[in-house]
């Protein structure tokens, strides 16, 4: 029975057809696979199209579509197009040459356009992944029942070709998150026996993106991953689990269960914004990579003293198999190692300087705001108030101007060479000077940070 879906997107649907005409007058058939049928099942509109072409062989395709488009011909043995300023994959569908028990095996293939479709499918990873459909004849195979998964919520592999690529374990935790599914204990049972020791930092970064920026329910990707017992491959995580809180404070149990909980309060607060919802995703999973190694038991009552600053090498550890991006890791740092200032200063009713110097140490107090209130927010059934901590500091730093930046210097180089300062150490010393004046609030203009800085001078002489 023929299925409709409609694509949105007027770019893509135009592109879609156009495809579909030019590869079928060439004797070729055109099927849309993997997650965008999942999401098209689903009702939900996708971002980009997968789509795989039979019939053509992949120079024949490579000709065709370089007449239309703009092409990036990814691959050897095996044919994948990439069409340059849209989100569309084009594949042939390829088959394995070697023996398929070895993990490598999914670096040797061979298109093969003569293959079935549902052959094709049956080399995917999962069943809610394993559909595909013809946008000319509207058939939908589903030789795997994914809908029936779909509608069950069930992370089910499709076949033993899973373990042709271990990073779909991942991709699994991931889809667990997004879509809020509960893994099958078969494929809990496969995925246990597979490794990430081989697989590059760049793929894992990819997935580990995908749980925290489009996760529905964080907590269920790393449940999932803890099933599969690939927490052994991420041990400051591993470490949270077990590790004891004060019940007053976390009523909800161990640090793995509290930062679960704060992951998907996270998640119900991403802006869309999808560099500062990483970074703020990171700091939440992050904040508490210290207690492990503080945590104590004293008169009865159990604390962390001292877990901010002693979570900051195994926050850099985990940032670090993750990826080579320094700036992630500097920016993730202030976060995880300040979550705890917004309710100090809050209790304290801080100065302005306070205020600016917290901001020139984390750079974002916006994002530190979001982390605290996620930390604040991941221990029910404790009720969640607002976190008027927050609000309180964010309302300080917008009428300070430092809302999403450290406070900018106001006496430059420049302004010290006016006043006969020559370059060098000298000047250094006193534009740091000046600058610790001006956030203790002694200037808050050019003019009276020069009449400061000729008093420190004179003072000098």
């Amino acid at each position: 029975m023929p299925v409709r879906f409609r694509l949105k997107d007027p770019t893509l649907s135009a592109t879609l057809r156009k495809i579909e005409h030019l590869v079928r007058h060439q004797g070729g058939r055109t099927w849309l696979v993997g997650g965008c049928v999942r999401d098209l099942v689903l009702g939900q509109q996708p971002r980009d199209l997968d789509l795989e072409i039979a019939g053509l062989p992949p120079g024949q395709l490579h000709a065709l579509l370089s007449e239309h488009f703009s092409v990036q011909f990814v691959g050897k043995a095996f044919a994948v197009f990439k069409l340059h300023g849209l989100p569309i994959d084009i594949s042939i569908p390829s088959r394995i040459l070697i023996d398929e028990s070895t993990s490598i095996s999914g670096l040797v293939r061979q298109a093969d356009p003569g293959m079935a479709i549902d052959e094709a499918l049956a080399r995917r990873d999962f069943t809610i992944n394993a559909m595909a459909w013809d946008p000319d004849t509207r058939e939908l195979r589903d030789p795997f029942n994914g809908r029936k998964d779909l509608d069950a919520h069930v992370l089910r592999h499709v076949s033993h070709r899973f373990t042709e690529d271990p990073l779909r374990v991942l991709r699994g935790m991931q889809l667990s998150a997004r879509f809020e599914l509960t893994a099958a204990q078969e494929t809990i049972t496969l995925c246990q026996t597979l490794s990430q020791d081989t697989q590059p930092r760049e793929r894992l970064w990819e997935e580990w993106k995908k749980l925290l920026l489009r996760g529905h329910k964080p907590s269920m990707g790393l449940r999932f991953l803890q099933q599969c017992g690939w927490l052994r491959f991420y041990p400051e995580l591993a470490a949270i689990q077990g590790c004891p809180q004060d019940p007053i404070w976390h009523p909800e149990g161990d640090v793995w269960i509290h930062t679960l909980h704060c992951l998907d309060w996270f998640a119900t607060e991403r802006t869309g914004n999808d560099q500062d919802d990483l970074v703020i995703g990171l700091g939440v999973l992050c904040h508490d990579f210290g207690k492990p190694a503080t945590t104590r038991e004293d008169d009865g009552r159990i604390t962390s003293r001292g877990h901010e600053p002693a979570g900051e090498p195994p926050t850099r550890s985990f940032l670090e198999r993750l990826t080579n991006q320094q700036e992630v890791t500097d920016e993730v740092l202030p976060l995880m190692l300040c979550h705890l200032r917004p309710r100090a200063l809050y209790d304290a009713k801080a100065s302005d300087s306070a205020v600016r110097r917290l901001a020139r140490q984390v750079k974002r107090l916006d994002r530190l705001i979001r982390v605290a209130r996620a930390d604040h927010a991941g221990r029910p059934p404790k009720p969640f108030d607002g976190f008027p901590a927050g609000e309180w500091l964010l309302d300080r730093a917008r009428k300070l101007e430092i809302e999403d930046h450290a406070p900018v210097p106001i006496l430059k180089g420049r302004h010290l060479l006016e006043l006969g300062v020559p370059p060098g150490p000298d000047m250094g010393r006193l534009l740091d000077d000046c600058y610790e004046a001006q956030l203790d609030g002694e200037f808050s203009t050019v003019e009276a940070g020069l009449l400061y800085a000729k008093q420190k001078l004179s003072a000098l002489c």
